[in-house]
């Protein structure tokens, strides 16, 4: 086969596979939805415990919350600035920020019109609102926010360094991007060199991957619960394998290193 019909070939079947994964993505996320789930992320506690002080409504994502706030609070705050999260998912994080840490505005983006759809109905709070977009060209005008925030997203798309330039070209001058991710060992070189070219300043960077395996062995047993009665047959083990609790593969993968967890700071000059 030639190089040019082989890349072609390649292209296909990376085309078919994100296709797959997106369908996939929109089931999860309407059974989901179905029972109320707005957090996806696998939680964050520190020794000793954060104690962050929550509603009584808020208690059961606990964890979930937790790392929402750390990563939001990195560079002091939110209040009075106009913020845009990037992957928002259900928007569980969304709403604690918008109601606690009182943003100017706070708009949510994220390519699943399901999840989107979800988070309007749900969500419906003064200075908060929902966009589908594409986090590789996102659909605003340049200096349009003063943070952006990301939490648990980035691991999916296609072309990071891609998103990183337009992190950049929306943030105002002196604006703050609040990152938080996964990678496997094997992606993290390129992970490293697309953070070191980032056109941002790196503030600071910490590996929380102790933080959130302990927020996962804390997590309620909502999640399995979930899983058990909302996910088809065909899918139950692909579910099970991305739970947020203890002994699942994700857990797994961060206790043997080969998943590291990180949180980053970036300012625009």
């Amino acid at each position: 086969m030639a190089v040019k019909e082989r890349i072609a070939l390649n292209r296909v079947v990376w085309d078919l596979h994100q296709k797959g994964q997106k369908l996939v993505y929109q089931y999860f996320t309407r059974r989901l939805a179905e029972h109320d789930v707005v957090f996806f992320n696998y939680g964050y506690e520190e020794d000793p415990p954060l104690g962050l002080a929550l509603e009584p409504s808020d208690e059961p994502n606990r964890y979930s919350i937790q790392l929402y706030h750390k990563t939001a609070t990195q560079a002091g705050g939110l209040e009075g600035k106009r913020v845009l999260e990037v992957g928002c998912g259900h928007a569980g994080g969304a709403s604690y920020l918008t109601r606690t840490l009182k943003p100017a505005s706070y708009t949510g983006l994220d390519l699943n019109p399901t999840g989107i759809a979800f988070c309007r109905e749900k969500h419906q709070l003064p200075g908060l609102d929902f966009v589908e977009g594409n986090a590789q060209n996102l659909p605003f005008p340049d200096g349009s926010f003063d943070a952006v925030v990301n939490v648990e997203s980035s691991i999916h798309y296609p072309d990071f360094a891609l998103f990183l330039k337009e992190v950049e070209r929306v943030l105002a001058p002196g604006g703050h991007f609040l990152y938080t991710d996964a990678r496997f060992a094997k992606h993290i070189p390129d992970w490293e060199k697309d953070l070191d070219n980032a056109p941002m300043r790196m503030e600071s960077h910490v590996d929380i991957t102790p933080e959130v395996m302990r927020g996962m062995e804390r997590n309620s047993q909502e999640w399995p619960d979930v899983v058990d009665r909302r996910v088809l047959r065909f899918l139950f083990g692909l579910a099970r394998d991305n739970e947020h609790v203890k002994n699942s593969q994700v857990y797994r993968n961060l206790q043997s290193g080969k998943l590291s967890y990180r949180m980053y700071c970036y300012s625009k000059s």
